[in-house]
């Protein structure tokens, strides 16, 4: 087996993070409750609200905010957006910022036993002083060679943080839990990729997988890494 770089994806790779926005909309839909639109009805909404905005903000708990004052005043056009739900709207968003760091399970013993063989590095999309809080709360950190924080996660980024770290992308390989922001980018940036599939993978991240693809596989649960590298 050779030496590799092996680059990790941080939210829902790493630690969850899609579970958190999960609760905060699950609370969202029951202040809504909305008369006509069914629970999938309304997060359809949601989602092309949550697309927009991602274009324009970027990610986080904050545009997340911004995401749910728009749902509501699209579905409650009748009744304007007030103090008592903006009071409720941030306690929804606190939900995501106010709650403990937890690592998926096998995932400090993965790194460990990985970086005894390879580089590890880190690439994440987000705030950086967001990401940043939790890369440190992770404990995780002296465990990666270089860490990256980009507001997007195409294949300019991975091609930026390769010529930025010294990588080569031959021997270099993505893992991480989405197809749309790890493991396609990567492909195209010429790196491997390794599926880590989280069930709570945000919708918005979600795409079809290569098929019959050399330098793509996908493994779960994290542990069975070690089996490849």
């Amino acid at each position: 087996m050779g030496r590799y770089d092996l680059i990790f994806d941080a939210d829902d790779t790493l630690w969850e993070e899609t579970l958190f926005f999960e609760r905060a909309t699950e609370a969202f839909l029951d202040y809504l409750d909305h008369p006509a639109l069914s629970p999938a009805e309304v997060r359809a909404v949601l989602d092309d609200i949550e697309r927009a905005n991602a274009a324009v903000y970027g990610y986080g708990a904050a545009v997340f905010e911004r995401s749910l004052t728009e749902c509501l005043e699209r579905l409650r056009p009748d009744a304007p957006v007030n103090d008592v739900d903006r009071a409720v709207l941030r306690s929804f968003r606190e939900i995501i910022t106010e709650r403990e760091l937890e690592l998926i399970a096998g995932v400090e013993e993965t790194l460990h036993d990985l970086g005894a063989r390879h580089r590890l590095f880190l690439l994440t999309k987000g705030y950086e002083d967001v990401q940043r809080r939790k890369i440190e709360a992770s404990g995780l950190a002296h465990l990666f060679a270089g860490i990256g924080i980009v507001s997007e996660k195409d294949p300019r980024a991975y091609h930026s943080f390769a010529a930025a770290e010294g990588l080569d992308p031959a021997a270099t390989w993505m893992i991480g839990n989405s197809p749309k922001s790890d493991i396609w980018p990567a492909l195209k940036a010429g790196m491997g990729a390794v599926l880590v599939p989280n069930p709570m993978t945000w919708v918005l991240e979600q795409d079809e997988v290569p098929e019959n693809h050399d330098r793509f596989h996908t493994v779960s649960p994290i542990g069975k890494l070690t089996e490849i590298f």
